[in-house]
């Protein structure tokens, strides 16, 4: 089984980048800086921020539409990044080093199975799941923290 992970559009963080900290604060955004690495994976490059370089903490709405599975939380994106990044059949690196929690939907947005997977694992866990011809896409997110990695779906 094929898939695609890509990063999110950066478009709509654009506008935020550079914003005055008072003004990000306002709309409940945090401006970081990278103190370590690994341990800030942008959601738009899919990769580990490097240490030293800022970064947004921000709500993302992942999973959109009027059903039980709508979903939101804090995510990571780096100041100035200009193009998602784009992984064919293979893993991101914010996605090979961690524990992650796969859930996978329908074409109507409706869970059909999960899977937790320890760090090395989540390739496997991708395929087991898209195994399942119901299931069109994959959400992926951090199973400590719970936040939002990456959506995989079919090739």
């Amino acid at each position: 089984m094929n898939y695609v992970i890509e990063g999110l559009d950066p478009a709509p963080f654009a506008p935020l980048f550079g914003m005055p900290d008072d003004a990000l604060a306002e709309m409940g955004v945090v401006r970081m800086r990278a103190d370590e690495a690994p341990g800030f994976p942008c959601r738009v490059t899919l990769d580990e921020v490097p240490v030293g370089d800022t970064l947004l903490l921000l709500n993302h709405e992942s999973r959109m539409g009027d059903t039980p599975f709508r979903a939101s939380h804090a995510i990571f994106v780096s100041e100035g990044c200009a193009a998602p990044a784009r992984y064919c059949d293979e893993l991101p690196p914010v996605m090979q080093s961690r524990w992650m929690s796969l859930r996978g939907f329908d074409a109507d947005g409706m869970m059909v199975d999960a899977r937790l997977t320890a760090p090395g694992e989540a390739n496997a866990g991708l395929r087991e799941l898209f195994a399942d011809p119901r299931i069109v896409e994959i959400d992926a997110h951090n199973a400590v923290r719970g936040c939002f990695a990456a959506r995989a779906r079919r090739a």
